[in-house]
Parts: C-alpha cells; structure tokens; sequence
C-alpha cells in the first residue's frame, strides 16, 4: 500500500509538472506572438485597409501559431508568412464587396498615438510610420500578391527568397512583382516617417481657413493639383467621385463649413499616425480629414464619413 501510495503521489507529481511545463510553453509561445504581433497586424492592415479585417487575420495567425508542435527557426518569417496568405484570402473575399461599394473606397482610419498604441515599443514604430493613409490608398490600387510582396520587400525588409515562399511564387516572379509594385507607386509615400510638427501645421491651417471661410488662405495651403477624395459608404452623404483642383476643393470646403460648421466640433486626433481632423456631432464623430502633403501643401484631402470606419473613433 505505501508503495502504491508513493507511487500515486509521483505520479501526481510527474503531472502537475507536466502540466506546469505545457503551461510554461504556452506562455513563452504567446510572448513570441506579442513580439510580433505589430508585424502581423501592419501586413494585414497594409493588405486589406479595414481595422477589423486586420484584427480578424491577427486571430487567425494567432490561433495558427499555438496549433504548431515543433519549434519553429525564425517566428518572425513564420508569422508574417501566415498573415499574408491570411490576408490575402481575406482580400479576396473584401475585393468581391468593394465591386459593388457606392462612390469611392477609403482605408479605415487607424488611432494611432500614446493612448492607443500598444505597448510593445516595435510595433508602436511600425504603426506611426508604416500605415499613412497616402500609403494605403496608392496600395489599393496593386494586386494582392503586389501588395504583399511590396509590403514585406520594402517594409520589414524580407528577402526575395522570404517572401518566394510566402507568395509560393519563383523567386524571379518575386522581384518582377515587387519591381512592378515599386514602380507603379514611384510617386507615392517615401518609406521616411513624415514630419509630424509640419504636418500638424498644415492641418491646423487648413482647418482655420475652412472654419473662418478665409479662400485665400485655403489657396495657399492647397497643392495645384490636389484631389478631395470623400468616402460615405452609401450611409451617408459624400462625393461619389474625386474633387479636383483648389479652386473646386476650397469651395467644397468652405461651403461644408457653412453648411454643417454650426452643429459641429472639430478636434485634432492621431490617425495613421499623424495629425487629422474629426468633426463630433452630438458627440459622436461623424465625419474625419486626413491630408497628405507635398512640399508643405496640401496634395490630398481623405473624408472618411462612412460610419462603419469611424467605430473606433467613438466615445
């Protein structure tokens, strides 16, 4: 009997330090997950440009990366293979509802800043110079697998062989795909953090003309050639095509004020990681201005209305 009870307690023993060492794995293998994780979320975001699409292709690699029983060589390669082919089903799907979108399709404004970063310090870097919005609308207009492969080429850096495998592509057909991508957005977004005190002037000058219905100071801030690209989502007014030119952006501005300017507040939020505008009504935001700038001026106006992507905007 005091043999069988010995024996009884070891094993016991032997399974709770089974038990504690599962659970030590575990907990090492989730810690590896979050080292990544801002990797992850940025090439699925980059891909897909909807926050909750994003999210979901987090999920998925997460629950994929907790699935695997050998060790892996290089989780950093690993995860962000998993999250572009995730990604890139997802947009497959995405890309089916976008055919039939009312008007013009904006990227969801991602919050951004020290309140909504996460705390892991790589992934805070990657959030505030890696997702602008001028980068993610000149990526909507390549393939998925050029977004991909552009993304982790030019990005995070991934050789051709890396991302070969990623694309299940040859490694020729890689480099054709990312030359193709980099030339397509030659006069895009340059890969250098913009000036984020220069930026927040220009907002706030933009801002201050269109509020005071100044047109000339509205003119000189405006780039020859801007464009005012509104998304409402068919929920909510808003230009079904591109504004182009600053004589037509400033009056469509002015008159927006004069229309709505009395029932609502602005105020100056992080969005993709630099300085916009989002307009509360009854505090709930309705409406947000994010401006892409060339040589100090306004090239871009992006108007998010669509209240399906502005969620996280709320409260």
């Amino acid at each position: 009997m005091a043999n069988r009870s010995a024996g009884g307690q070891g094993d016991d023993g032997g399974s709770r330090a089974d038990d504690t060492q599962v659970s030590g794995a575990r907990a090492g293998r989730d810690a590896e997950f979050l080292r990544h994780r801002g990797i992850v979320f940025t090439i699925a975001y980059d891909v897909l440009g909807t926050v909750a699409d994003a999210e979901d292709v987090v999920q998925e690699t997460y629950l994929r990366w907790r699935a695997v029983q050998t060790p892996v060589e290089n989780p950093r390669a690993y995860l962000a293979r998993t999250a572009s082919r995730q990604a890139l089903n997802s947009l497959r799907t995405a890309s089916r509802r976008r055919e039939d979108y009312p008007g013009e399709w904006l990227p969801e404004p991602l919050p951004t800043g020290p309140a909504r970063l996460p705390a892991d310090p790589e992934a805070a870097a990657l959030t505030a110079s890696e997702v602008s919005t001028a980068m993610l609308v000149l990526l909507q207009t390549l393939s998925g697998p050029e977004r991909a492969a552009f993304i982790l080429h030019e990005v995070f850096d991934f050789g051709y062989p890396e991302i070969a495998a990623t694309l299940e592509m040859g490694e020729p057909a890689v480099r054709q795909t990312v030359h193709r991508a980099r030339t397509r957005l030659k006069s895009g977004t340059p890969r250098t953090a913009p000036d984020t005190g220069e930026h927040r002037a220009a907002v706030e000058r933009f801002l201050t003309a269109t509020m005071t219905g100044q047109v000339q100071s509205l003119l000189e801030v405006l780039a020859p050639d801007v464009v005012l690209v509104s998304d409402g989502g068919g929920k909510v007014s808003a230009a079904l095509r591109p504004v182009h030119g600053p004589e037509k952006v400033a009056r469509l501005m002015i008159g927006l004020a004069d229309k709505y300017g009395a029932g609502s507040v602005p105020e100056f939020v992080e969005l993709n990681g630099l300085p916009a505008v989002a307009f509360r009504e009854d505090g709930t935001v309705t409406t947000v201005f994010q401006l892409e700038l060339a040589d100090g001026r306004v090239q871009a106006v992006y108007a998010v209305r669509n209240p399906d992507k502005l969620i996280r905007l709320q409260g």
